[in-house]
């Protein structure tokens, strides 16, 4: 009986051992190669990894704004987002572009034009003065010459003709922009939307100013 628990034993430990050894003989590849199912494996496409990935958060400018029109548009995106995220951005150092209608020698000449104007449903205009004590029609300040110029060909383009395309003149009521923080694809398509409702203003992604 003795004889025979001691052949188990013996037994036992051979296979113990062979199975060891027999392991350490197998690669690692081989190893891999039962661990990884190829065919279980499916290459996700673009638009599958955009709809996992977290959404892409970025800085937003919007603007210009004169002190009369930024208060209206910075309710409207704050009803878009939280406050703590909108900012406003003075452009006084900016090199700003204005479209107007050029002098009219009173008051009253430019208020019929801009009535004139709004009867044939053009916005975003304001009677202004104008150097030489003259007064005008402002049809917009603009970031840049090609924005005003575009401005100047669609309201040609309504019949509105004689615009002037100036620098911003000295003495011009200061612009400024608003700056939307952490503003993901879906808001940027929506603040841009609400550009189109204020002419002149256009909307940038920018590196996020320091909090």
């Amino acid at each position: 009986m003795r004889a025979a628990v001691v052949l188990l034993i013996l037994v036992n430990l051979a296979l113990f051992a062979y199975a060891r050894l027999d392991r350490a003989a197998r690669s690692e590849a081989d190893r891999l190669s039962e661990q990884v199912a190829p065919e279980r494996i499916k290459l996700m496409t673009p638009r599958e990894v955009a709809a996992v990935a977290p959404p892409k958060l970025v800085c937003l400018e919007w603007g210009p704004f004169a002190d009369a029109d930024r208060p209206r548009a910075q309710g409207e995106l704050e009803a878009l987002v939280s406050a703590h995220q909108v900012s406003q951005r003075a452009l006084a150092g900016d090199a700003l572009f204005w479209v107007n209608l050029g002098g009219m020698p009173t008051r009253a000449a430019a208020d019929r034009r801009a009535a004139d104007l709004r009867g044939q449903s053009i916005g975003d205009l304001s009677v202004v003065d104008y150097p030489h004590g003259q007064f005008t029609v402002s049809l917009g300040m603009f970031r840049t010459e090609a924005a005003a110029n575009a401005r100047a060909e669609t309201l040609a383009a309504r019949g509105v003709i004689g615009t002037h395309v100036e620098p911003r003149p000295q003495g011009t009521p200061p612009q400024s922009v608003l700056v939307v923080r952490d503003a993901s694809e879906p808001l940027a398509a929506r603040v841009r939307d609400l550009s189109a409702q204020y002419a002149g203003t256009d909307v940038k992604a920018i590196a996020c100013p320091a909090s």
